[in-house]
């Protein structure tokens, strides 16, 4: 049976190629596309295009979101009152909105996830044994994107960062360094650094070093288009619609 998705955030980059994909799928149809702006591309004739959170959920068997931090906090509040099974990309959500994020997952499957791709949950595993196995290793991870992207660090290399700090016995928050000036001194021993470039149409790249004398290693990845995400996010929600109420990561969804 061929599943009704909602897409928050349908009129963004994201959102566009969200559609795209989904006009030929047989499984999922972009049926309710929530919007507050007006669409400057084509859309699907059979869809519902609404500014309405109750008719977003109520025509929705799932609800996928790539939006801002305070759009998705608006869309957690509202399905509290419809519950229905989310996918959510958005990154930079505060500690607050990670909370509700996590309330609402008592009352719904939510699958939550800095990046939609497959390559980056890999790299995570990757990244984590690395830590462990390399524990002299300095750690610098570095993150580019666009210039229009508005938070930094990217919720991607935040989450790399946690990988590493985690492998360590560490907490992120504690030794994560991202920014140098002046005269600040030597490098100390548990620091992380998770530094960000920004400019261009760099759709993004992420590489994490692990540097000590005499050698070096740097594990990275490209993405060459936002399609990945939209791809990801999909196969996530086909996925979470069949799962009990709680939090998932894309680990979950790909049994990593």
């Amino acid at each position: 049976m061929t599943k009704n998705i909602g897409i928050h955030g349908s009129t963004g980059r994201v959102g566009h190629l969200l559609i795209e994909n989904l006009k030929n799928d047989v499984e999922a149809k972009p049926h309710v596309l929530h919007a507050i702006e007006d669409f400057g591309f084509p859309i699907p004739q059979a869809s519902v295009v609404t500014d309405s959170y109750e008719e977003l959920f109520k025509n929705s068997d799932v609800v996928i979101d790539f939006t801002i931090a305070f759009a998705t906090e608006t869309l957690l509040e509202a399905a509290l009152e419809n519950p229905t099974p989310l996918v959510i990309g958005t990154t930079g959500l505060s500690a607050h909105q990670q909370n509700l994020l996590k309330e609402a997952s008592k009352l719904m499957p939510i699958l939550y996830s800095t990046n939609m791709s497959l390559g980056v949950a890999v790299l995570n595993k990757l990244v984590s044994l690395a830590s462990s196995s390399l524990s002299d290793f300095d750690i610098e991870i570095v993150e580019q994107h666009h210039r229009y992207k508005k938070d930094a660090p990217s919720g991607t290399a935040m989450t790399l960062g946690e990988s590493v700090a985690n492998a360590r016995g560490l907490d992120l928050e504690k030794v994560r360094v991202s920014g140098r000036n002046g005269l600040i001194g030597e490098r100390s021993k548990d620091e992380i650094a998770v530094m960000s470039l920004r400019g261009g149409d760099i759709v993004g790249r992420h590489t994490v070093g692990f540097y000590n004398d005499g050698e070096f290693i740097e594990l990275n990845h490209t993405a060459t288009s936002r399609d990945t995400f939209a791809k990801g996010a999909i196969r996530a929600a086909k996925w979470i619609i069949n799962q009990e109420n709680g939090l998932y990561s894309i680990n979950d969804c790909l049994g990593l």
